[in-house]
Parts: C-alpha cells; structure tokens; sequence
C-alpha cells in the first residue's frame, strides 16, 4: 500500500520557512538537549520521508513537534503534524484554562501508572508551554476557585490544613536529605489521594478553603520539585504548573512566586535562560514579592540573578546578587516564614551566587563561592551538598586544578552516599567527562576516581 504524504507536516514546516537540512540540524539540537540519543542522527532524508508519509518512531516525534513549537512560537501537537495515532495519545501539557482539580487528579493517576508515566518521560520539555497567561487570569482565580462546586460532603476543617501542611514540612525535609527520588512515590499517593479529596470537599470558611488550598498548592510544588531534582523534566513542568494554579487560587502570591521560581530554576538548568528570565520576573512581580519573607525574597532574587548570567547579562545578574545578599541579610530568626524555605541560607545562596557567577565565566569567584557553601552547608542536606561538591570539582578542573578537583570530586561521592537524585547523578556523568582524558593512566588518582564513578553510575 502506497504511503499517504502527511500535509500537515509540509504545511507545519513550510510556515517555518527553514530547508529540510536546516530543520533536521534544529531536530538533532532539541534531541542533544533532552538527552534523546536515538534521534541525534537525523540528517535530512529523515525529514523527507516523514513528509512523504513514514511515521517516526515516539522519541522523534515529539522531538520533532517541540522544534516545530520553538520555531513558530506556539505549542505544535502531534495532531497538528498528523502523528499523533490512537495506541498512543500524546500527553498533553498542562493548560491554564483547565479545571485545576480535574487536572491533578489527572496527572496524579499518570504520575502513579508506569506506562503512562513512561510516555510522559518520553515527552520532551515544552517551552511554549512556559507561556503565562494574562493579569486578569491571575486577578480571578481566587473567585474561580470560590466558585467551584464540592463533589463531596466531607467537611474540611482547620486540623485537615495542619495535617496536610505537617505531610509538606515531612516531604520536604526528605527531599533535602535524600534528593527527589526518595519517597516521591508515597508524596504523588497521599496527594491524588486525600490531598484531592479534600480539596473536593466542603469548607467551614473562606480561610479554610484558601489554606486548604495552599497546603495542597505546596505538595503538588514538592511533587514537580522532586521529578526536576530525578530529571524527569517533562512531568516536572506539569505538577509546577498546576502548583502556580492552586497558590493562585488560594491567593497565595509569596507561594505563587516560590513555584515560579523553582520553574526558572528548571529553565536555567536546561539552557532556556530567556525563558528563566521571564519566570523569574514573574516570580518577583510587586504582590509575590512584597508579600515574601525577606528569605524567600532572596531566593527569588538569586534565581533571577541565575538568569540573567546565563544570559550574559552581567551587570543586571551582579546587581541582582548583592540585592539578595541584601534580603538574606535581613532576615530574622523571629521572622514568620513558611516551611517552604527552611532550607535557605548562606550555604544556599553562596551556591547559587557561584553558579551564576560561573556561567558569567568567573571561575575563580564561582570556585570561592561554592567553597563557602560546602563551608558553610548543614549536614542534614546532603542532597544539595553533594551536587555543590560536585559543581566546585567541575570549576577547579575548568581552572586546571585537576588534583584538587579529584579530591572534591571524592568528597562528592562520599555525601551522594544514600542520595537518589538525578542532579547528583549528573554531577558524576559530567565528572566522569572531565576525567575522559585521563582515565587510561593505570594507578593515577583520576582513573580511581573515574572506576568509582563509574560503579556508582551502574549501581544507580
């Protein structure tokens, strides 16, 4: 049977306006990106026949449909370039416009079922979804929420908000200690769960709605925190979004902008600084920001800070870095601040301070700076400290320093002991990177350390 030529392919690409070969070099960038390796060599002819009617294998499709929406500037489907089939609907992202409940209930029962989750993971990262909607979206969600009918007759009440608050301080602290990958089964159950339900009920009054909502707003921000920390970007950006959803609904700006920051987070780890920037300023807006502890007014800053030096803008990035230096300063111990931020402090913002001043090419301050967190890190975070370690062995070898790089890269593999965290792991692969060149010297420090890196990489 003669293959049918797919005309919303041609159609989609033509609009694009860029050569088959030039598409297909873009198609193999976003596949380098997401670490998709099966699609890292599509050359021209693979475009070709996909227009002329051969359907791409899963991977490549989508990697295809995410090209398409970066060159366009709007979310391209599958559907839309006639490759989405019936044994295999494509997962959608998350949209502003849904019922928030609907949707958590939704991506919940995907986050639980592995093959679902599977083909989530298969997705990629959408930057067209990073789109916020507009002012008058954020202004009535409060009301929208009000609004919503109860499915049941369970009446929520004040110790229900304390209960669930005390399950987000518990999750929390786990992620610090152990990394995204510890416990997050458990933390997506009790959320599509009685979390759901609750949210489904009847509520004594308005604040009890409002902290109901905000307590479920953090879980569902623990639960997208987790997958970014285990790599899962995809499912990550969704649970985030549906965070941002239930802060706002709750009118919870300080939290709303906790959500948005940790999405600029993601966008900066994955190369999209433009975008990190734009969350990042979202994440400040004047109610986020007035309303925040002066903690949390420092995160926000040093993120931000995060993306403007990824996106080489030196002097804003700098002045952004002493601002929160500034509000981290004065923040007290008396101070009311939300759980949610615990974990902040000098260790914290030092990182932060010497991944930004890194990717503004100052090795030498990002090297003091990552020396003063591991200085300066609890040891209950172990999490964070190893991927510190390992950020700081990364700059002393970039610096030429390779014996002392080892010995911190050792130092890292010691606190990743017990850590199930995709950011950890990824310290190691790059270590192991850096170490290539130098892994054929029998006896020699580097080869040691690159044969127990590489163990531990199987191990994981």
């Amino acid at each position: 049977m003669a293959r049918r030529r797919n005309d919303k392919l041609a159609a989609a690409i033509a609009e694009l306006g860029l050569s088959q070969a030039r598409l297909a070099a873009r198609v193999k960038s976003v596949a380098e990106e997401h670490g998709v390796s099966s699609v890292a060599s599509v050359g021209r002819s693979h475009i070709t026949k996909w227009v002329a009617g051969v359907v791409p294998e899963p991977p490549a499709a989508r990697i295809l449909a995410e090209t398409l929406s970066r060159g366009l500037g709007r979310p391209v489907t599958l559907a839309d370039i006639g490759l989405a089939t019936d044994t295999e609907p494509e997962p959608q992202p998350v949209a502003w416009s849904d019922d928030t409940l609907t949707t958590l209930e939704m991506l919940g029962r995907t986050d639980m079922d592995i093959d679902r989750r599977q083909m989530l993971a298969n997705s990629v990262y959408s930057v067209a979804s990073l789109a916020l909607p507009d002012d008058l979206w954020f202004e009535q969600a409060v009301d929208r929420a009000r609004a919503r009918r109860p499915l049941s007759n369970y009446v929520v009440t004040a110790p229900d908000v304390e209960s669930v608050r005390e399950m987000a301080a518990f999750f929390s602290r786990r992620d610090q200690k152990r990394g995204g990958r510890a416990g997050r089964t458990a933390l997506v159950a009790y959320l599509r769960s009685e979390v759901t339900e609750l949210l489904n009920g009847r509520f004594l009054s308005e604040d009890i709605r409002r902290g109901m909502t905000s307590a479920a707003a953090e879980l569902a921000y623990l639960a997208g925190w987790t997958a970014f920390d285990g790599g899962e970007h995809p499912l990550a950006q969704r649970w985030l979004t549906i965070a941002t959803k239930l802060a706002e609904e709750a009118g919870d700006a300080p939290l709303a902008g906790h959500v948005l920051r940790a999405m600029a987070h993601q966008a900066v780890d994955l190369g999209k600084p433009q975008e990190a920037v734009r969350l990042a300023e979202a994440s400040l807006s004047s109610r986020r920001y007035a309303q925040a502890c002066w903690r949390e007014r420092s995160l926000l800053g040093v993120v931000y800070a995060r993306g403007l030096a990824a996106a080489g803008e030196k002097t804003a990035a700098i002045a952004a870095l002493l601002q929160a230096e500034r509000d981290l300063g004065r923040a007290d111990a008396a101070d009311n601040e939300p759980n949610r931020v615990f974990f902040f402090a000098e260790a914290s913002l030092a990182h932060e301070t010497a991944a930004a001043l890194r990717d503004l090419g100052d090795l030498q301050g990002a090297e003091k700076q990552f020396n003063r967190s591991v200085r300066t890190r609890r040891a209950q975070y172990a999490r964070t400290h190893s991927v510190t370690l390992g950020y700081l062995g990364a700059v002393q070898a970039q610096r030429g320093h390779l014996d002392l790089a080892c010995d911190t890269w050792g130092q890292a593999l010691d606190a990743m002991t017990g850590v199930q965290s995709g950011r950890a792991r990824e310290t190691v692969v790059q270590m192991r990177r850096a170490l290539s060149p130098f892994r054929n010297r029998p006896g020699s420090h580097a080869a040691e350390l690159d044969t127990r890196a590489r163990t531990m990489l199987h191990a994981g």
